[in-house]
């Protein structure tokens, strides 16, 4: 549309009237009596304003630079809505692999519990040992009953992302879940260079300075070529001869003498608006990097946890297999086998949370970096 503006206008509006006069013209002894008569007009026009000072190609630069910041903005909605489906995704197949785990729980305290009411009605423990082993049981069917409304949750949440009407989300097992390795761990800041935000205040900066610069121009006079060619008649009958046809052509200068102070003042306003875009792009370019360094000791945290809390559920696992060696040569009791596998659910549990989390941070590091590869991130700076 303001591409147009750069090109020559040409349009054709014709007329047809009729005209009712009285006799109130008079030409010395001359007087022209009452008639009614038509009067047929048909002008082609033609009229371009003549870029010399460059304004109208400076306002196309500008609608451009409006586009960028239209498409980085769908650019960065459609990686928020990547981060956060990807996200809410593992932390499905989370909440799957924590349920099954808590189901796995309950059952086996519930075998704990049988146990020591077995032992303190044959006298062999105290009702408060009984006590603790019920509560420890409720405590973990509340546990459930929060690992069972997460799941719902983020259900109704991916139905919402794929506009399903049923609750039947297709969902990798965690088991399949695999962490991606080689990422690195420090990254330049000009990787910020990627980010939708970033693109979009440079974008804003470029605009704004094609309009101080269009306001500068508007203090110069401008000139019009304007031209009419067509044909005038009074009778329908001559419309088409030789003296019904007419052509004018010329140049009009124009120059606003006073405005009111009106183009002087857009002009300090959009000087505001550059030296505004400015501290904008600062505070973005600030913002973007604490982004992409918290995401970054939030991933080096998160893996580090992950691969501590799997040393421990190996140890814990080893702890687990030897009680049950002890338990099969009679070393040991059967309630002694349920607490140790109780124990490495326990970290079972953290090492799924710490797994995930892992993912999560580094879908995090996507959407910080602005939709990098971060295999090859630092092949794109």
């Amino acid at each position: 549309m303001q591409f147009a503006n750069e090109l020559p206008q040409l349009t054709l509006s014709g007329d047809l009237s009729r005209d009712l006069r009285g006799a109130r013209v008079q030409y010395g002894n001359m007087r022209i009596p009452p008639y009614a008569q038509y009067n047929y007009y048909l002008p082609l026009t033609m009229s371009y304003e003549i870029d010399i000072w460059g304004t109208n190609r400076l306002k196309t630069k500008s609608i451009k630079e409006q586009l960028e910041i239209v498409k980085q903005a769908e650019r960065a909605t459609y990686i928020s809505l990547t981060s956060d489906f990807a996200s809410d995704y593992f932390n499905l197949i989370k909440a799957d692999k924590l349920l099954s785990i808590q189901d796995e729980l309950i059952k086996i305290q519930e075998e704990i519990v049988q146990k020591i009411s077995d032992k303190y009605e044959t006298g062999l423990c105290s009702i408060n040992e009984l006590l603790l082993e019920e509560k420890i049981l409720t405590t973990l069917k509340e546990e459930r009953n929060r690992h069972q409304s997460a799941r719902d949750t983020l259900v109704n949440v991916l139905c919402v992302y794929l506009a399903t009407p049923n609750n039947d989300i297709k969902r990798s097992d965690y088991d399949d879940v695999i962490l991606i390795s080689n990422i690195p761990t420090e990254y330049s800041t000009s990787i910020i260079e990627h980010r939708p935000d970033y693109l979009q205040e440079e974008a804003n900066i470029r605009l704004i300075g094609f309009d101080v610069r269009v306001a500068k121009r508007e203090f110069l006079p401008k000139f019009t070529i304007l031209g009419q060619i067509g044909l005038n008649a009074y009778h329908l009958g001559s419309l088409f001869n030789s003296p019904s046809q007419f052509l004018n052509l010329g140049i009009l200068p124009s120059i606003d003498l006073f405005s009111g102070g009106r183009k002087t003042a857009f002009l300090k306003f959009k000087k505001y608006q550059y030296e505004e875009a400015m501290n904008s792009y600062q505070k973005t370019i600030l913002e973007s990097i604490k982004e992409l360094n918290s995401g970054l000791i939030e991933y080096n945290t998160a893996i580090k946890n992950y691969n501590e809390t799997a040393d421990r559920l190996n140890t814990q696992k080893k702890i687990f297999t030897l009680v049950n060696d002890k338990n099969q040569i009679g070393a040991s009791s059967e309630l002694e086998v349920l607490y140790a596998k109780e124990a490495y659910l326990d970290v079972q549990k953290e090492e799924v949370s710490n797994k995930i989390n892992s993912v999560i941070s580094i879908i995090g590091l996507y959407k910080a970096s602005g939709g990098v590869d971060l295999n090859k991130i630092n092949e794109n700076i």
